[in-house]
């Protein structure tokens, strides 16, 4: 399972941009470890720094200092769609008739080579495969015969599919997310500016107030002198689409998104595991870090309910070893759980164990857990999974696995429980995911465990009333 990007914009009144969009970015490195980048503009012209790597290697002194003005946007990548090489590196920039432009994204596009096709037939020439680059020359394209705001929706009616974005024209910075709030944004303020964030923690890194989230559809155009900004409800839906994987597994415990923290959003989660698959065991131990949360929020209602259960930590984490399902072969993903986790043998020998973890994408590494505890004395290893069955791939940003390698594709929960060898396995249900959000089935993208998608995607079933745009030659009003 690859993770999605983050993206971050600041307007400031008197300071430059570089160092808080640094530390931003910081904020959100675990959205993305594959390059960073930083755009700035000073109000006379654009400054530019992109590179491979983590972002403490990608920038060092004199590239912030390099970076001058007080307005600018960031970004974290992993590649989801597109090359994994500089080329496809964020923020990306274009100059034309108009002025430059930045953009960073967060999402994917799945009409993405429709809108290439047509754009490189009126003469567009990409230097890169990803869709950041089709979305800046559509936008740059609309620049040319419209006002910012109707520039933007008009490429707003023409991409389809999730999106975060942060926009630099000139040294305007903006805030844009798709129609179905798929991929999360927000708006905070700072004691002499605003920033847009994929995450409220990196709102709090700046020592700034979180003010609401980007609703579904809105414009945010951050004022250039950091005192303020407008919105823009360009477009509206009856239903939403939020990525309920956000909550369970890729944003920050200490973010808060679309109005839930999600720590507790994943202790309750946690609790209502046990409420539905709750089994008598010695200890719960959790997969660290991601089955943390719930863990404790499973024991605390076992314990509620008089279960005699422990909460440990019997899993110690190498910090050092990358993430498992980044290793690009199975080999190495098998090899790198032995790397990463190491048991605690006194809290497991002799005892009933129940692990509790975020997902099984593979299975691979449930395996190795099961067999490292059970090596370790376990008398029983029970696993209960914080989310519901993942089924079916994700289109949107994640890119989890193909159909084909995934286990719970073409197989039972008992097909599953045998062949991870575990003595029991249970999946959270998805009415237990939407009440804990609060939110109906019909505002949530569940894509990746019911096989239907909030858009319309070639091949696949839709969960609602969705059309994909047409994209041709006819020429489509950006209309008011």
């Amino acid at each position: 399972m690859h993770e999605k990007c983050g993206v971050v914009g600041i307007a400031l009144e008197d300071r430059a941009a570089a160092r808080p969009l640094y530390y931003s970015l910081y904020a959100l490195q675990h959205r993305g470890q594959e390059s960073a980048g930083i755009i700035t503009h000073d109000g006379f012209q654009q400054h530019s720094h992109v590179e491979m790597g983590l972002v403490g290697d990608a920038f060092g002194p004199d590239d912030l200092e390099s970076l001058n003005g007080p307005n600018g946007i960031g970004h974290v990548r992993y590649p989801t769609a597109g090359s994994v090489d500089s080329s496809c590196a964020q923020p990306f920039s274009v100059s034309f008739k108009s002025g430059s432009l930045g953009l960073s994204h967060n999402g994917n596009l799945v009409n993405a080579g429709e809108i290439r096709d047509e754009l490189a037939n009126l003469g567009h020439a990409f230097t890169s495969d990803g869709d950041t680059e089709v979305i800046a020359h559509d936008l740059a394209r609309n620049l040319l015969e419209a006002d910012l705001v109707r520039a933007v929706k008009r490429t707003m009616s023409r991409i389809h599919g999730s999106y975060a974005l942060t926009i630099m024209h000139d040294d305007t910075v903006m805030g844009v997310r798709d129609p179905e709030g798929n991929r999360p944004l927000c708006i905070g303020k700072l004691d002499d500016g605003y920033v847009l964030a994929s995450e409220s923690a990196a709102i709090d890194t700046l020592d700034g107030e979180l003010v609401r989230d980007v609703e579904p559809g809105e414009l945010i155009v951050l004022h250039d002198d950091g005192t303020g900004f407008d919105s823009y409800q360009l477009v509206e839906k009856e239903h939403s689409a939020h990525c309920f994987f956000e909550h369970v597994y890729f944003a920050r415990p200490d973010s808060t998104i679309d109005d839930n923290l999600v720590y507790e959003v994943r202790r309750e989660l946690g609790r209502k595991l046990w409420d539905e698959s709750g089994v008598q065991s010695d200890v719960v131990l959790p997969v660290p870090d991601s089955g943390r949360a719930f863990a404790s929020g499973y024991a605390e209602a076992a314990q509620e309910d008089g279960a005699d259960i422990e909460f440990a930590e019997g899993l110690m984490k190498n910090r050092y070893v990358g993430r498992t399902f980044i290793m690009p072969t199975q080999d190495e993903r098998e090899r790198a759980v032995r790397l990463k986790l190491n048991p605690i043998k006194s809290t497991i020998e002799g005892k009933t164990v129940t692990i509790i973890d975020d997902s099984i994408v593979r299975g691979t590494t449930s395996t190795q857990l099961i067999e490292l505890l059970k090596d370790a004395g376990a008398e029983e290893v029970h696993v209960r999974i914080g989310a519901p069955a993942i089924i079916s791939p994700c289109y949107m940003g994640i890119d989890m696995a193909t159909r084909e390698e995934l286990i719970a594709a073409d197989k039972s929960v008992e097909e599953i429980r045998d062949e991870i060898e575990s003595d029991s396995l249970s999946y959270l249900s998805i009415d237990a995911v939407a009440e804990t959000l609060a939110k109906g089935h019909e505002d949530l993208c569940l894509g990746c465990v019911t096989g239907e998608y909030p858009y319309e995607i070639e091949g696949e079933e839709t969960d609602r009333d969705v059309e994909r745009p047409v994209i041709g030659d006819q020429t489509v009003e950006a209309d008011d």
